[in-house]
């Protein structure tokens, strides 16, 4: 079975504020972008959104490699979610997880595939983070030009 290489990004003007997530999707030579915007929202939302757009985008179960600059995104997948599950979605210090509604999409999504997690470092010439932070900032500017 081939391997599902995915790029991840998302972006926010202001935090909170308008932002934009993208996700690129390629499979030998076969390459799909997608993007989107959400007027108010954060950063981190983004990044979880871009993360969750791209699993729904697949019509079957794969293996995947996601690649994302995103820290919180990573670690709280392959760390953190199964601590906040065992505490009824509350963090360490017994506050309420942020952006649980995202967390468990992602969650449910990710359980249909075999995911290997990988972190890259933004802005640092890696092509695919390149390519999906443009089109995560361009998703932004449909909607504040």
């Amino acid at each position: 079975m081939s391997v599902v290489e995915i790029y991840t990004d998302g972006a926010c003007r202001g935090n909170p504020g308008p932002g934009g997530w993208a996700a690129t999707l390629q499979v030998g030579e076969h390459l799909r972008e997608i993007s989107g915007a959400e007027a108010q929202t954060t950063n981190n939302r983004m990044e979880l959104t871009a993360v969750i757009r791209a699993l729904e985008a697949l019509k079957r179960p794969v293996k995947a490699r996601i690649h994302t600059d995103s820290e919180y995104v990573r670690r709280g997948i392959t760390e953190w979610l199964p601590s906040w599950k065992r505490r009824d979605w509350r963090t360490a210090d017994k506050k309420p997880v942020k952006n649980r509604d995202l967390w468990e999409r992602l969650d449910g999504l990710a359980a249909s595939h075999e995911i290997e997690w990988r972190w890259v470092p933004g802005h640092a010439g890696v092509p695919g983070n390149e390519r999906v932070d443009r089109l995560a900032t361009a998703a932004i500017d449909t909607l504040v030009g």
